[in-house]
C-alpha cells in the first residue's frame, strides 16, 4: 500500500509542478488512445444508419423494421452492462477492453451476412451483448486517473469521438458504399461493415499491450507523480458514498433519477446519430458521399460545443445549468430542423440539435460520478448508462414508427425536442450542492 504523505504550504507549488507535468502524462497516454477505440466503437454502433440508404431497398425493409433492429442492439447492451463493468473491475480495464473491442469486430463483420429482418434484429442484439461495459467501463477507468474537477473536460474530449466518428465516418461510410458496390458480387453495404469492422479487433489486440489498469501499473510515471495523483483523488475520495453493496444501488433513488435524465439525453443523441442520413437525404441532398459529407457539418459544431462547455463546467465547477442550456439548444435545433423548408436552414439547426443533444452526454457523467464512489461507482456507472441506453432503442424505433404513421420525421423531431426539455427540467431537481464539485 502507497502512504500518501500531507503535502505543506511551502511545498504547493513544487507539488502543482509534478501535477502538471503527471496529468499531462496521463493525459497523452490514454486519451487520444480511448478516443480512437470509442471512434470505431460509435462507427460500427451506428453505421447501419449509412446501411438503411442501401440495405432497406436490397432487403425490403420497412422503416419500421429498420427502426426495431437499430435500436434492439440496446437490449443486448442493457442485460450485459451491469454484469460487464463489475467484471472489468475486477479483472481490469486492459483485458476486459480488449475483449470488448475484439468479439464486437467481429460480429460488426457478421452483418454483411444480413439476410433477412430476424437475422438482422439478432445480429444488432449480439453487437450490444458484444459493446456493453466499454462505454461505462471507459467512464469508470478515467476515475481511476482523474477527480471530479478535471475530469467534465476529459469525458467531453474523449466523448468528441461521437462526432468525430461522424465527422469522418460518414463520408467514409459513404465513400465505401459507392466505391466498392457490386465488386465481387457483393453490395456496398455489405463491403462497409467488413471493411469497417477491422480496426476494432486491431485496436482490441492494442489495447491489451498498451492500456494500464491503474496509476499504480503506470511504468510511465515516477513515484512523485503517482503520489501526487493518488493525493489529489484520496482528498477527493473523503466526500464520496463508497458504497460496496451492489443492491444498494438499486435501491437509491437518486440513482433512478440519474437514469431518467440521461434517458432523456440518450433519446435525442441517437434520434439524430441514427437518422442523421435520412435526413440530411430528406433535405434534398443526393449521393451517398455527399450525404455523408454534409452530415459531418452538424458533428464538427458537436466537437467544438461539447468541449466549450465541458471546459466551462470544471472552471466554475457549475454542473447544472451546463446541461440543460445544451439541452435547450438542441431542443430548439430539432424543432426548427423539422420545420423549416429550406435545406441550408436544415442543416443550420440540425447543427444546433447535434451541438446540444450530443453535448448533455459528457456534461452529464459530472453529475453522478461527484458523489459515487467504491464499486459502487462501478455499478452505478454501469446501471445508469444501460438504463439511459434503453433510450437508444426506443429512439430510432419511435422515429421509424412515426415516420412510417404520419409520412414525415416530423412528429418524431418534435418528439426528441421535448423529451430534451424533460430532461432538462429534472437536471434542476437535482442538489446543487451534491454534484457542483
Amino acid at each position: 500500500m502507497t502512504i500518501l504523505t500531507p503535502t505543506l504550504p511551502a511545498e504547493a507549488g513544487a507539488e502543482n509542478d509534478i501535477k502538471r507535468i503527471a496529468y499531462s502524462k496521463v493525459f497523452w497516454r490514454i486519451v487520444p488512445f480511448l478516443m480512437l477505440c470509442y471512434v470505431v466503437a460509435y462507427l460500427d454502433r451506428v453505421n447501419v444508419g449509412f446501411a438503411k440508404l442501401q440495405m432497406s431497398t436490397d432487403l425490403a425493409f420497412s422503416e419500421t423494421v429498420y427502426g426495431l433492429g437499430a435500436g434492439i442492439f440496446f437490449i443486448g447492451y442493457f442485460l450485459f452492462e451491469v454484469p460487464s463493468n463489475v467484471i472489468l473491475h475486477k479483472v481490469g480495464a486492459r483485458v476486459w477492453i480488449a475483449r470488448i473491442m475484439i468479439t464486437w469486430g467481429l460480429i460488426s463483420a457478421g452483418f454483411m451476412f444480413t439476410a433477412s429482418a430476424p437475422m438482422f434484429y439478432l445480429l444488432r442484439f449480439l453487437l450490444g451483448v458484444a459493446e456493453a461495459g466499454f462505454y461505462p467501463g471507459i467512464i469508470l477507468f478515467l476515475t481511476y486517473w482523474y477527480p471530479s474537477h478535471r475530469r467534465a473536460k476529459i469525458i467531453a474530449i474523449f466523448m468528441s469521438a461521437i462526432p468525430i466518428s461522424g465527422i469522418f465516418g460518414n463520408p467514409l461510410s459513404g465513400w465505401i458504399m459507392d466505391s466498392f458496390h457490386g465488386s465481387n458480387g457483393l453490395a456496398g453495404w455489405q463491403w462497409m461493415f467488413l471493411i469497417e469492422a477491422v480496426p476494432a479487433i486491431l485496436l482490441g489486440i492494442a489495447v491489451f499491450f498498451f492500456l494500464d489498469n491503474g496509476i499504480r501499473h503506470a511504468k510511465w510515471l515516477s513515484e512523485a507523480e503517482k503520489q501526487a495523483i493518488e493525493r489529489e483523488i484520496a482528498q477527493e475520495e473523503h466526500g464520496k458514498e463508497r458504497s460496496h453493496s451492489v443492491a444498494g444501488i438499486f435501491r437509491d433513488p437518486r440513482i433512478w433519477l440519474m437514469c431518467l435524465i440521461y434517458f432523456c439525453f440518450v433519446m435525442g443523441q441517437y434520434g439524430l446519430t441514427f437518422w442523421m442520413p435520412t435526413l440530411v437525404k430528406a433535405s434534398g441532398v443526393a449521393g451517398n458521399l455527399n450525404i455523408g459529407l454534409i452530415s459531418a457539418i452538424p458533428f464538427i459544431c458537436a466537437v467544438i460545443a461539447m468541449n466549450y462547455f465541458g471546459r466551462s463546467a470544471d472552471r466554475y465547477r457549475e454542473r447544472r445549468w451546463h446541461l440543460v442550456v445544451p439541452a435547450l439548444f438542441g431542443a430548439v435545433g430539432f424543432v426548427v430542423a423539422a420545420t423549416s423548408p429550406d435545406p441550408t436552414i436544415a442543416i443550420a439547426f440540425l447543427s444546433l440539435a447535434a451541438a446540444g443533444a450530443i453535448t448533455c452526454a459528457p456534461l452529464f457523467w459530472s453529475l453522478p460520478t461527484a458523489f459515487l464512489g467504491g464499486t459502487g461507482a462501478a455499478a452505478g456507472i454501469a446501471l445508469i448508462n444501460s438504463v439511459g441506453n434503453l433510450a437508444g432503442f426506443v429512439s430510432p424505433y419511435l422515429v421509424g414508427y412515426l415516420k412510417d404513421l404520419t409520412g414525415t420525421t416530423q412528429v418524431g423531431m418534435y418528439a426528441l425536442a421535448a423529451i430534451l426539455v424533460v430532461g432538462a427540467i429534472l437536471v434542476l431537481t437535482v442538489p446543487p450542492k451534491l454534484v457542483n464539485r
